[in-house]
């Protein structure tokens, strides 16, 4: 995919990926650290640690394509209540 408003691929970052995938050429930076962490029901794949603390690493919602649409919604869909 082509760097835009809604995808942008950092291969320069040290971290990159800061996920296992099976194709990092689909991989977003955008959200490098996800805008819906601290929402309880972010509809993502995490474990919580013994401290409460969400470990989010088997989560690719924020990476994929499609990301950028799924977490805008789910932003709006909070700030309305």
């Amino acid at each position: 995919m082509e760097n835009s408003h809604r995808f942008f691929r950092n291969i320069s970052c040290r971290y990159f990926p800061c996920h296992q995938v099976s194709d990092d050429n689909s991989f977003n930076c955008l959200f490098c650290f996800c805008p819906l962490y601290m929402l309880e029901d972010c509809g993502g794949r995490f474990t919580l640690t013994a401290k409460g603390v969400k470990d989010c690493t088997d989560c690719k919602i924020p990476h994929r394509p499609e990301g950028y649409d799924y977490i805008i919604k789910k932003l709006k869909a909070a700030n309305k209540k």
